[in-house]
């Protein structure tokens, strides 16, 4: 258990590097969009969703009504639900208390290095459920101390900085390395032309339609 946990702490670290600033830039644009800063921290540890959370500020800052916020990111997590089928066979033997907490730290980032340390046989299978808890520990811890820096220095952080760079280099970092096959390769470059192609859809479907074209595109590669 421990060498699993210790396994997934190392695997995130890598990926701190750009959720960290991520988060620098939540916190102040949700202070700059009036959020008082325990609603901007509660938001941060309940919804625990770096691109959910960023459009969600977007939306209050604009007077948009509460379900028009809610069904926005609804929206654009349904992604959650790929990653959840994805790892849902190899955790379907925890009990029900763990499958919550898992679910709860399931974001972008740690399903990246979960399903890869899935995907590799070790010793200590038995306990990989341990290296999903280890990264996803790690991200969180990471996520809500700098939300607080942003929402503590909002004042101070210069405009002129422009963090907003980390939210792609999160991504590349994420996706690159899990380009191993025709089927992945593929089905990355339709979904990322399709997301372009629909980037102008309301409602961020365009995301929606870039994963539903990769998936199709990646399962008809297999299938052949």
């Amino acid at each position: 258990m421990r060498t699993e946990f210790l396994a997934g702490v190392r695997a995130e670290i890598p990926l701190m590097l750009g959720a960290l600033p991520f988060g620098l830039i939540y916190g102040a644009l949700a202070r700059e969009a009036g959020i008082p800063p325990a609603a901007a921290l509660a938001m941060s540890s309940i919804v625990f969703a770096g691109s959910a959370q960023f459009i969600g500020t977007e939306l209050f800052a604009s007077g948009s009504p509460g379900a028009v916020i809610l069904l926005t990111t609804f929206v654009l997590n349904l992604r959650h639900l790929l990653y959840s089928a994805s790892v849902a066979p190899r955790l379907r033997h925890l009990r029900p208390a763990w499958k919550w907490l898992l679910g709860y730290l399931l974001t972008d980032e740690a399903y990246a290095v979960t399903i890869t340390r899935f995907q590799v046989r070790t010793p200590t299978d038995a306990d990989r459920h341990w290296f999903f808890l280890g990264a996803g520990l790690t991200l969180w811890a990471g996520w809500q101390l700098s939300t607080a820096a942003g929402v503590l220095l909002a004042a101070g952080i210069p405009t002129g900085w422009d963090l907003e760079f980390a939210l792609p280099l999160i991504f590349i970092a994420i996706i690159v390395p899990m380009l191993t096959d025709r089927g992945t390769r593929l089905a990355a470059l339709t979904a990322a032309v399709v997301a372009v192609a629909a980037a102008g859809a309301p409602l961020r479907a365009g995301l929606i339609a870039g994963a539903l074209a990769g998936i199709t595109a990646g399962w008809l590669v297999d299938r052949g």
